[in-house]
């Protein structure tokens, strides 16, 4: 079934979505043959099929893909985890390595456009489930649920990316045509609300198996994260130990399994468009027999292994070419024919580290380094040493998560900010300013509504 959105309209940006091959976007009167909003809402088949629809469109092109234009890769190379090697000199995604985007940079852009055309759809399918006693309750609240759990994570995500963003609950073109900026700390207030509610709408149970759209639990653990990011320490280590103790999930000891899409520690992963595609990350970091020709790891996170870390043999794989050794990132490794792995996004060791640094905020360190060990000895290296202080801990809690995590949502520079450790980076990264922090607002966003203004300080 096909549905035609011909104009949408976020936060001053026109965005297209379902109408392959259009070129441009013009007010028309809704064609003859098109889906009205009721007609999409009427019953839980079609606003499954939206819901549906959202979760391909977060899957192939949101900043949780984990392909050419998600902020996995576009945040490992922006830190220190990933060197580019793109060959032209005006490539965007280089400029970003070289933490020289500039308000033009067209994947600041894309990442912008596609996370403000996503949040029109949630916005769309909640506005649209509001009025439609038609369909069951349980199924207005979980599909309602799971749409606001995905607008959050976006915002989330943008808020920490450009800090004062646009914030709207509505598909009304007339108040988001000239949208102001929100503050931070009054967009993290609508998040938590947002998230509570998500977390009351959506059931343990997932929908199927394999895991594929999230549950009460993902929202849970992004709830925890918002916690930590706002420095409400009891919340976080609550929040987060929903997860962790849920009978549902269950720690993967070995480290070859963890992302094997069977595994029982997985809390949300996506499966590829095709039957027997590889992941987006496997095709991405893909080289063998030559240099590379996007990423590879870089030197330094290289060295922060030691030779017994287990992660270092299984998730990482040496390429020579002409007498030179780069490493490719090697989570994902199986390609066509593909029948392990699918792209995870969320995994219980994340709510393993929410937990210990929440713990550990506390004071509690004895109690949280029992959550970090855990991930540490699955890697083969011994326990963290008794009586660090508080500092000491979080530093090694850092680190840990880097070789753990590398390569996945960005989470080193996200560590990195809200830790207040972003200068860090300057001993390998020549060209980073303290105003890296945040990135700037596009260029095209500026010029199409000028109440974005004004831009991030640096740009």
């Amino acid at each position: 079934m096909k549905y035609n959105i011909v104009k949408i309209i976020g936060a001053g940006m026109l965005f297209l979505i379902l109408i392959p091959g259009c070129e441009k976007m013009v007010e028309i009167d809704p064609p003859t043959d098109q889906i009205s909003t009721a007609a999409v809402f009427e019953d839980t088949h079609t606003a499954d099929a939206a819901l549906a629809n959202l979760m391909a469109e977060v899957r192939d092109n949101s900043m949780f893909s984990g392909g050419s234009n998600g902020l996995s890769a576009f945040l490992s190379s922006y830190t220190d985890e990933l060197d580019a090697y793109f060959v032209s000199t005006t490539n965007a995604a280089q400029d970003i390595y070289h933490n020289q985007q500039l308000a033009g940079n067209v994947s600041v852009e894309l990442i912008w456009r596609n996370a403000y055309k996503e949040i029109y759809m949630t916005n769309s399918i909640i506005e649209g489930l509001e009025g439609a006693s038609a369909i069951p309750l349980k199924d207005r609240q979980r599909i309602t649920g799971t749409a606001l759990l995905i607008r959050s994570m976006i915002y989330f995500n943008l808020q920490r990316l450009f800090g004062d963003i646009p914030y709207t609950e509505t598909t009304d073109f007339k108040i988001n045509k000239s949208l102001q900026r929100m503050a931070e700390n009054e967009v993290l207030n609508h998040l938590e609300n947002d998230l509570q509610k998500s977390v009351e709408m959506l059931a343990d149970e997932y929908q199927n198996a394999e895991r594929l759209y999230p549950n009460r639990k993902v929202a849970q653990l992004v709830l925890a994260e918002v916690y930590l990011s706002r420095k409400k320490w009891i919340e976080a280590e609550q929040m987060g130990k929903e997860v962790v103790n849920s009978p549902i999930y269950i720690f993967e000891e070995d480290v070859e399994k963890v992302f094997f899409k069977t595994g029982k520690h997985i809390l949300w992963q996506m499966k590829p468009q095709n039957e027997n595609d590889g992941t987006a990350e496997a095709l991405l970091y893909y080289f063998t027999n030559a240099a590379p020709f996007s990423y590879a790891l870089s030197a330094d996170l290289m060295t922060s292994f030691s030779d017994t870390d287990l992660r270092k043999q299984y998730w990482t794989l040496p390429v020579s070419f002409n007498g030179q050794t780069w490493y490719r990132p090697y989570k994902y490794k199986s390609l066509d024919p593909n029948t392990t792995e699918y792209s995870i996004v969320f995994r219980l060791e994340e709510g393993y580290c929410i937990v210990a640094e929440a713990m550990a905020r506390q004071g509690k360190i004895a109690a949280a380094a029992v959550y970090l060990n855990h991930i540490r000895q699955r890697a083969g290296l011994a326990a963290v040493a008794t009586g660090l202080t508080q500092d000491m801990f979080l530093n090694e809690l850092l680190e840990e998560k880097r070789r753990e995590f590398f390569t996945e949502k960005g989470q080193r520079f996200f560590d990195l900010k809200r830790m207040d450790k972003l200068d860090q980076l300057i001993p390998v990264k020549p060209n980073w300013k303290s105003y890296h922090r945040v990135w700037p607002i596009p260029l095209n966003e500026l010029l199409l509504n000028p109440n974005l203004n004004p831009q991030n300080e640096g740009y």
